[in-house]
């Protein structure tokens, strides 16, 4: 019955510990050496963990509208900071800080998002509000 129950034991911290081994730092995604600063229409939220997803339209040097992917931070961090999924409204402009994938692709971290009335909101997982100031990568700007 003891090596049962140890079996058991063991076996339940091994499969309560796959999600921690699971979980990427955020230097394995992001760029911390390519801020950006983004303003566009936001066209999608994915409320979910284990982190909410932003999109936003961005207009790119050559006024060719590009799709933009925010990873933000956990939906239950984002409502304790007082960020529901009423608070990001589809169709209003938002611009938002972070740093751009690794990949090279149309992703990003999102850390601060600035509202159309000039509020920030920290949505990211830094604990400060304005860790750098980004400026917009080479193939976009940063004005809608």
């Amino acid at each position: 019955m003891t090596t049962k129950l140890a079996i058991l034991a063991t076996s339940f911290i091994l499969a309560a510990a796959v999600p921690i081994f699971a979980h990427h730092a955020y230097t394995a995604e992001f760029d911390t050496q390519k801020p950006i600063k983004m303003t566009g229409v936001l066209t999608k939220v994915e409320w979910a963990n284990p982190h909410i997803w932003v999109y936003l339209d961005v207009k790119d040097q050559n006024g060719k509208v590009v799709n933009w992917g925010f990873s933000a931070s956990p939906p239950g961090m984002l409502q304790r900071r007082g960020i529901t999924k009423s608070s990001l409204k589809i169709g209003e402009v938002l611009t938002i800080t972070g740093h751009q994938a690794k990949d090279g692709s149309n992703n990003a971290s999102g850390n601060v998002v600035t509202f159309a009335d000039g509020r920030d909101a920290l949505i990211g997982q830094d604990q400060v509000l304005r860790p750098t100031e980004p400026v917009a990568p080479n193939s976009t700007t940063s004005k809608k």
